[in-house]
Order: structure tokens, then sequence, then C-alpha cells
């Protein structure tokens, strides 16, 4: 090899082709690699699958990038724009706007006033002011909470006094949990036993009989406007035949019971028709009117959300007081929390969405929206056949799991549209840590022993709101919805517990407990004689609500008590002589045996003749309350005996 000369001009030798070693010279002085060519390094591991689905995943959340403006375009912008560049045309200055404001909200205020009054406060009944009613009011309580012989629900008879019913007890006078009348055990049924005639009077009803809707069933008002009457107290009657008149059927009971009514004819009355109706022509041509024309999103929003509260609050679907002036306090009560979150759901959730659209589609999608949220007991309550989300009530209501299942497939539909919207504008993955966060905290809640999760009206619509805060066509009329059912909840039922006890749940339903074991009876021409069943060792115990004796219900009135320690004493009705057990239940005698002696003991009550009798027995507690009641046994007319099937009441 020729000697060669560096780039420095220094000389450089000639290298032998061989060392020593037999190594090529050149390799030992020339680098491993070209010096225009990378190093080589080893090929880094694949990611695992899940980590790849994980990032994956990470990606599709983020959306697309640049995120998309979802705005939808307004139909015919100038139109829309129109009634608002008209009003601050022809009012220019700030200060008449303001006059011209007040005045509308005034004039609203004062009609809406007018009719509120003539629907609630002028009524009056042959020149006095009547008892306001509920849907579910009656003379008579469930089992045996009218005491002994019913004797907390007198007087039976020689009484009267006028009342006021509010609209559509129809559907309002529905009894939810499971009643006892005789042998038959309803629920989901307009509750009016008896009533029926053929003398055109307004006919006979049991005292348990809820009120308004015998009022309608007899005609004394229509369902649709509510009404005024007299109730008049005729005392004990021995047949209350089943008849259907003005959309109700009511139920048939073929015994005595010892408290009954009828209603008054001819009466005089002055401002009771329910103007709820007549309101709506006062409250959604003002709601429309400043929902289109007000320049500033914010006005309509708070001045439909006051008038919509107090329209629920006060007309549409007022809680039922005795005392009118008590609604008024009570709507006063939940106004102000309730304007408070609605500032921060206009801050947090809609001032945003609303500022980018137009008026008149705000007014047909928001406000439409916001009306059928509020009016949730004219509209989803009359098209969802679902009235409490526990599965005893889903499998006893007609209706409840289809109209569930649909429920819960239209749900599903609408989230994932929220979802599509939320991604393409980049808020999907601070919108699912929002939920996470919520759906652990409601998990928290529900984990609290001794309580129930109840998620209510309001807090639904809480829960929902953030994720409808998008401006497109369909947030906007959720945005409506979502309102709308905080304003009915919390105007009509207040803020309720997230978490509420299992007794606060039940109300006057069933706690699906152990029953006694009624045998057949001791039948004979006049009387009938019980054994009463000994409570099992398993449910003496548990303190306050240990079992301590039995309550006999005879024709579904409470006609003795026994309860353990006493011996052969217990406490029977007024109806004659009695043993040690005290006076007979029903017109007959007590008898009791030895209760710790081992001798059986013994209820005797007189029979008609020719006439069932209906019997129902329950454990009591110590804290003096009856767990549930067995299902009726009978004893037929002609004496035979036929036992209670298997269940509560």
């Amino acid at each position: 090899m020729p000697p060669s000369t560096s780039a420095s001009g220094a000389f450089t030798p000639p290298a032998s082709d061989t060392d020593s070693g037999g190594v090529s010279a050149a390799s030992s002085t020339l680098p491993l690699t070209h010096p225009h060519q990378p190093p080589t390094t080893a090929a880094a591991p694949s990611p695992a699958w899940y980590t790849r689905y994980f990032l994956a995943t990470i990606s599709w959340l983020r959306g697309p990038t640049p995120a998309v403006d979802i705005a939808f375009r307004p139909l015919f912008p100038r139109v829309q724009a129109w009634p608002a560049r008209t009003f601050q045309r022809t009012l220019k200055r700030r200060r008449a706007q303001l006059a011209a404001l007040t005045a509308f909200l005034l004039v609203w205020t004062l009609l809406f006033g007018v009719v509120v009054h003539y629907s609630r406060f002028a009524d009056t009944v042959e020149g006095v002011v009547p008892m306001h009613l509920g849907c579910g009011a009656s003379l008579w309580a469930k089992n045996n909470l009218c005491g002994l012989d019913g004797e907390a629900c007198l007087p039976f008879s020689n009484s009267s006094f006028a009342f006021r019913c509010p609209s559509d007890c129809v559907s309002g006078g529905q009894v939810l949990n499971p009643r006892a009348v005789g042998d038959q055990v309803v629920a989901y049924r307009t509750f009016v036993v008896g009533g029926g005639n053929d003398d055109g009077t307004y006919g006979t009803y049991r005292a348990d009989s809820f009120i308004c809707p015998s009022a309608v069933h007899a005609g004394v008002f229509p369902s649709h406007y509510g009404g005024c009457g007299v109730l008049v107290r005729t005392g004990e009657a021995s047949s209350f035949p089943s008849t259907k008149r003005n959309g109700i059927e009511s139920i048939g009971f073929d015994a005595t019971f010892p408290s009954s009514y009828t209603f008054a004819s001819g009466v005089s009355f002055m401002a009771c028709k329910d103007l709820r109706w007549h309101l709506f022509g006062v409250s959604i041509p003002f709601t429309t009117a400043i929902s289109v024309i007000s320049p500033v999103p914010a006005i309509p929003f708070y001045a439909t959300f006051v008038g919509v509260f107090f329209h629920v609050a006060l007309a549409s679907d007022p809680p039922y007081l005795n005392n009118p002036y008590a609604i008024v306090s009570r709507a006063l009560a939940g106004f102000l929390p309730a304007i408070f979150v609605a500032h921060f759901i206009w801050l947090y959730i809609l001032k945003r969405s609303h500022k980018r659209t137009p008026a008149v589609e705000r007014s047909v999608l928001y406000l439409a929206g916001l009306w059928v949220g509020a009016l949730t007991n004219i509209t989803f309550d009359k098209l969802i056949p679902i009235s409490r989300l526990t599965a005893r009530d889903l499998n006893q209501q007609p209706g409840a799991k289809t109209a569930l299942a649909i429920i819960i497939v239209v749900l599903i539909l609408l989230i994932l549209g929220q979802v599509y919207y939320l991604r393409l504008c980049g808020r999907l993955p601070s919108m699912a840590g929002l939920y996470a966060s919520i759906g652990a905290s409601l998990g928290l809640l529900a984990a609290i022993p001794g309580t129930s999760l109840r998620i209510h009206h309001y807090i639904l619509a809480l829960l929902l709101l953030p994720g409808c805060s998008l401006p497109t066509r369909p947030s906007l009329l959720y945005q409506g919805i979502l309102v709308g059912l905080f304003i009915n909840g919390v105007a009509r039922w207040g803020f309720a517990g997230v978490v509420e006890t299992p007794e606060s749940l039940i109300g006057d339903g069933l706690y699906y407990s152990s029953v006694p074991n009624i045998t057949a009876p001791e039948v004979t021409q006049w009387n009938v004689t019980l054994g009463l069943p000994t409570p099992p060792e398993g449910l003496t115990d548990g303190g306050q609500y240990g079992v301590t004796g039995v309550s006999v219900l005879v024709n579904d009135v409470e006609r003795f008590q026994w309860r353990m320690g006493e011996g052969g004493e217990g406490d029977g009705g007024d109806g004659g002589d009695g043993g040690d057990g005290g006076d007979g239940g029903d017109g007959g005698d007590v008898e009791g045996g030895e209760g710790e002696g081992g001798e059986k003991r013994e209820f005797t009550y007189q029979r008609r003749q020719g006439e069932r009798s209906y019997v129902r027995m329950a454990w009591l507690t110590r804290s003096g309350r009856t767990m549930d009641y067995t299902r009726a046994g009978v004893v037929e007319g002609n004496g035979t005996w036929r036992g209670p099937v298997r269940g509560q009441s």
C-alpha cells in the first residue's frame, strides 16, 4: 500500500496486510462502524396488549385534535333575533328597558296572584271555610291504627263537616301499598269502598274510603277541577256494594263496619274549583314572552325559574295541607335554597350554552322541556307506571318492569349521544372523572349501615345536568327537563335526604314479617271462638321490636289484644260481658286461658247469622306496634270456615 498524507499534511507510513497475529492492520485501526452510519441498537420490545388498549382508550377519550366546535347553526338567525332587536330599538335607553321589564313582571305577578287566590284561598261552603283535604284523606286508618274498636277514630255518626278536594283524585287517590278489605288485598287502585245505591242518593261509603275519590265516585264534583262538599257520618253499616261510576270502580265489602259516611245534597259553595289548569293561561304565555323578547339570556332563566317554581308549589302540584296558608309558608321555605342552587346551575352549567343559542330555539327547546319536567305529576307520572324503584313495587305494579326496561334503553341511547358530543369537543376525560367521583361518593353513601340510598327528583337532576352543558339542541332540551325535575322535586317534596332509614321508606307498607298461624275456629250459631297462637321464641327477642302478644282484627277493626305475662287477661271490645279478658269485641265476649300455664287462650265474638266475617291476626311488639297481619280467614254465612291464603296484609 502506498504511503499517504493525512489531512494535516503529516506523513502516514503504509500498513502491512497482516500483523503477527494474522489480523488485518486495518481492522485494528479503523472504527467498527462507518463514520457516516449510526450505531446499531437492539430493537425495543413491543408494549403488552393491555398497555396498547389503555393508550388507545386514552387517545379515544381525548377526542380529535383540534377539538370540534359542536355549537349548532341556528335556523333563520335574523328572524329569531327580531323580537329582541325590536325591543331594544323601541326602548333604546336602559332605564326604559328596565321599567318595561319591571312592569311586565308586576303584571305577571298580579295575574298569577289573582288566579291562585280564587283557586286556593277564597272558598266557602254554606258560609264556612272548608277543610282542605288531600286525595288520600280518610276518616279511618289502616289496620289497627284507629285503636281498639276504633276509639281513636270517633265519632262514628251524627256529625258532618265541609271539605274541599284538589283536582285529579282518581289517580291521586290510589293506594300504593297493599291494603286489605275483607279477604281482598288491593294495591295501585283508587281506594273507594262501597257507594253502590239504586235510589238516586250519593250512597254509603266505608269510613276508610278516601274521601275525595269517594266524592268523585258519588258525583259530588268532577275529578278534573276538584270541588267542595259536606260529609255526613252515618255510623254502622252492613253492606257496601261495589259499583263503577265517574271513572272509578269501588271495592265491595259484604260485612258490618262500625263507621260509614255519605254526602249531603243541595249544598251551596263559592270558589271551590281548582284553577290549576286555568293558571297555565297566565304562566305559559308570560314565560314564553320573556324568553323570546329578553336580549339577556340570564333574565329569562331566573324569571322562568321563579315563575315555574311558584306555579308548581302553589297550583299544579302543591303539598296536601289542611291550612292553605301553610302552603305559602312551605313554598317560601323551599324557594330560598332552591334559587341559590339555581344560581350555580346557571353559572357553571347553562350560561355558556344559553349565550350561544338564539332566543326562539332556546324557548322551544329549553322552556318546553322545563314545563314538561316541572309538571311531572301530569307528564311522566301519567306515562310511566312506576311509583317507586324497589323490587317489590316493580313486581306488584302492572307494567312497571316493561316501563323500566324501556326507560333504561332510552337513557343509554341519550347518554351515548352526549358522550359522542363530549368527545368531539374534548371534554370527555374531565366529565368522565367528574362522574367517577360522583359514583364513588354515591357508593360510600349506599354503604352507610341502617340506611338506603334514595335518588329523588332534584338529586337526579343535579347529577345529570353537568353532562348536558353543551351548546347542542338535544342538550338544551335535556337541560330544561332536568331543571324542571329539580323544581318539581323541591317545590313538592322539599330537599329530602339522599339516604333514608328503612322505616321512612316503608310508610304504611308491609314489613314482610312473620305472621301468626290462624287455626280453624269453633263456630256456633251465635259465636265464633278463635284460639290465639303463642309467639315463637325466636320472635320474642329483639328489644323494642320483640314480639309480646297478638292483635286480632274482625272485619278490619281491631277487636282484641293479648300480651304475654298478662295471664288470662286481655283487651277486648265493648260488645258485652267478657271473662277475665275484658269486654267482648263486635258484640261478643273475650275469654282468656292462662297464658303462661299452658291453657289455650281464646277470643270469642258474636256473629250475625247469614253474614260473613273476616279474621286477621298480627304479632304485637314491645313498642306497641304490630307487625304484618295475615290474610283474612273467612267465616262464611253458613258457619263454615275458609282459612287464609299465605301472605301478609
